[in-house]
């Protein structure tokens, strides 16, 4: 895929839920252009808007207003999320909870399942590959979640809060396989965290206050 290739664009893209003095605006006028290779950090405290956001450019809602614009090119296999749970199928092992975006697109389950290893490796999860989700602590369960995104090697890999329920050294894993995972298919991505120490690691960093996205922040200003 070209190295400039836009993903997906918001132009002036607003999120509201329910109607008249209930409504509550998410996300205000937002305008983003992600291109592959990107590496951008969404900043900003609980409530302040970075899911909805995220939301948005993964297609999960659709703005009330304005647009958000994706690649012809890009597949629904193309875009990788990583939620703040770990999101994972209580009746499928590890392995197989990490492998099923790829057999849901129809790979051959034992291709499915060595990429789902290796993705595994990636995370340092690898001896979790025949564990129920039950039998694992919600710190390993995020770092699969994580694994099944890297698996599924997206071109967009959107991550909410991924280290957020995490100790600072595994989540500190869990970003570097991330990146190494982005860097090596060159895929966008994009971390939303109120971590400074997170948002450091991302080339672009943007704040996130009341629903509105701000104007990228030197180092420094990142808190």
């Amino acid at each position: 895929m070209p190295s400039d290739e836009t993903l997906v664009s918001c132009a002036d893209a607003a999120l509201t839920f329910g109607r008249g003095v209930q409504s509550v605006v998410a996300v205000h006028g937002a305008d983003l252009e992600l291109r592959a290779g990107d590496r951008l950090a969404v900043v900003g405290p609980s409530g302040s808007g970075k899911s909805s956001l995220l939301h948005l450019l993964a297609g999960l809602e659709q703005p009330t207003s304005g647009t958000v614009t994706r690649a012809a090119s890009l597949g629904p296999y193309d875009i990788g999320l990583v939620f703040q749970g770990d999101s994972l199928i209580p009746a499928l092992n590890v392995v197989e909870n990490t492998a099923l975006p790829l057999v849901l697109a129809d790979r051959p389950e034992g291709e499915a399942r060595q990429c789902a290893l290796a993705a595994l490796a990636l995370v340092d999860a690898a001896d979790l590959a025949d564990r129920l989700p039950e039998e694992i602590s919600g710190g390993q369960a995020q770092r699969v979640a994580a694994a099944r995104v890297l698996a599924q090697a997206p071109r967009l890999i959107l991550a909410d809060e991924p280290t957020g329920r995490l100790d600072h050294a595994t989540g500190t894993r869990v970003l570097d396989a991330l990146l190494t995972a982005a860097d090596h298919t060159g895929a966008a991505l994009v971390v939303t965290t109120h971590d400074p120490a997170v948002a450091a690691r991302l080339t672009v960093r943007r704040g996130i206050r009341d629903g509105r996205l701000l104007a990228p922040l030197a180092p420094e200003e990142v808190s």
